[in-house]
């Protein structure tokens, strides 16, 4: 029987901004809620903890108008946040399948494990059910990420409860579930960046139905990430086979690099680069492969070109500062 964790967190900041934000540490969790789901997306159990801010004392002016937690209830009430955790973690039992609404609740609770240098209780790598995601992919185009309050008005859901509380927000986001025909998604499982391969042997690669992704172990500097050839290999998502590239890997940013190849049995197969960082600062790649129609090979042979004329200007306005820099008058 499957064991659905729907998990939601609410956190509080710095109330004097980004100046006075312990490093690596921008959010302190003060609220972990989350429902229990079986395979048939029915709720069996629900956990709520508050926990006391030890960094972060004072509640920022927009956590307070948003979740209308005050400081007094999470002081008299609120567990340590070890103490929560450990809860959280034996409540959760075995082999947890993690659902959230967006990307962060999983990250921002593992910056506040580390921060307390307690022991990562999750896998590596740490997959998981990004449901905002989920929603976008069954219910509109797959890229537009819709709030939970807008997801529950369209699915017609709402309750006699609130927004912006961990409890409340993770039963909404179990109804959601309950409401999809989640076979049609389930596949497009997500993958939490916390913790990254460190080691060439730990790098991943995941298939899915109509692309596959890579996620490479972090680089000292972006020459050193292209530089890699596991990184610049373009491979067919459906077979597994080497390409030859028609258009090799170009950028227009320096953030994101563009690739065609073709697979003899599958087609055009387009590969995207983004260079992202980790904690430290150190570089890491996500590339996507997928297969394209004719209409985007078109738009990627125009977005080569645009970037070629980019690079031309830039090195036309180089050599023109470099003269003025040696005239004799400048």
């Amino acid at each position: 029987m499957k064991n659905y964790i729907v998990l939601d967190l609410e956190w509080n900041q710095s109330a004097g901004g980004k100046e006075e934000s312990v490093e690596k540490f921008p959010f302190e969790i003060i609220e972990i809620g989350a429902v229990r789901l079986d395979d048939s997306m029915e709720e069996k159990g629900e956990f709520r903890r508050l926990i006391k801010p030890r960094v972060y004392p004072e509640l920022h002016e927009k956590i307070l108008e948003v979740t209308h937690i005050e400081k007094e209830i999470l002081m008299r009430e609120g567990l340590e946040f070890k103490d929560a955790i450990r809860d959280f973690i034996s409540w959760c039992g075995d082999d947890p399948i993690f659902c959230t609404w967006g990307s962060m609740d999983l990250t921002e609770l593992q910056r506040n494990i580390t921060y307390y240098e307690l022991p990562s209780p999750f896998l590596e790598p740490l997959l998981y059910y990004d449901i905002q995601k989920l929603y976008s992919l069954h219910n509109g185009d797959g890229k537009s990420r819709l709030s939970l309050d807008i997801a529950v008005g369209e699915m017609g859901i709402l309750e006699e409860r609130p927004f912006h509380r961990a409890l409340d927000d993770a039963h909404y986001t179990g109804r959601i579930m309950g409401q999809m025909d989640f076979s049609r998604v389930e596949a497009y499982w997500s993958i939490d960046y916390y913790r990254l391969p460190q080691r060439k042997e730990e790098e991943v690669y995941l298939v899915f139905p109509d692309y596959s992704k890579y996620i490479s172990r972090p680089f000292e500097t972006k020459q050193d990430a292209i530089a890699d050839k596991t990184v610049t290999d373009l491979i067919c998502c459906k077979c597994n086979r080497m390409l030859r590239k028609k258009i090799r890997w170009f950028t227009s940013n320096q953030k994101f690099y563009t690739a065609l190849g073709l697979c003899p049995v599958h087609g055009s197969v387009k590969g995207k680069i983004r260079l992202r960082r980790n904690e430290d600062g150190q570089i890491y790649v996500v590339k996507t492969m997928k297969l394209v129609d004719s209409e985007e090979i078109l738009g990627i042979y125009e977005k080569k070109e645009e970037a070629k004329k980019k690079r031309v200007e830039k090195t036309k306005i180089r050599k023109q500062n470099k003269k003025k820099g040696t005239h004799p008058l400048s």
